[in-house]
């Protein structure tokens, strides 16, 4: 599905952050999308991993198919389907990355346990910084945001 189809009802239809918001934006669906960067493909592993609900783990799938996010391939055996990354899908690794990193830096205690991202060769991932178009790092007080007319 086209994510900027018409029948789909947008909470603000001129900002991207709210567009991504209503596709991924609650807590369980941005959850399926990290575990299935971490490798969880069947319905099993996305309720062990995450510990949601089956009903409502039914309803997320469905929606991260049905816009493109997660589609349905089959598994190694052939018997059944599993999900897979889409390249839309993909394509929020740098957002679950940013992410990651807030929290790592805001949402645990010093010394407190945590998961950690590293590359193949088991360093840290570096911080990601937005740039400008000359590679200089930008922040809210060197941006702003271009409203259409």
């Amino acid at each position: 599905m086209d994510l900027t189809a018409d029948d789909i009802t947008w909470t603000d239809p001129t900002c991207p952050v709210a567009r991504i918001l209503d596709l991924v934006g609650d807590r369980w669906s941005l959850l399926i999308v990290r575990d299935a960067m971490d490798g969880a493909r069947s319905f099993t592993d996305f309720v062990q991993r995450t510990g949601v609900a089956r009903n409502i783990l039914t309803e997320r799938l469905r929606r991260l198919t049905e816009h493109g996010i997660l589609e349905r391939v089959p598994a190694t055996t052939g018997r059944r389907q599993v999900y897979a990354l889409t390249e839309v899908g993909r394509d929020l690794f740098p957002v679950v990355v940013a992410m990651r990193q807030w929290g790592e830096r805001h949402a645990f205690r010093d010394g407190e346990p945590r998961s950690v991202l590293v590359d193949r060769t088991g360093a840290s991932v570096a911080t990601i910084w937005p740039v400008d178009s000359r590679g200089d790092r930008v922040d809210v007080d060197s941006t702003e945001v271009v409203h259409p007319r």
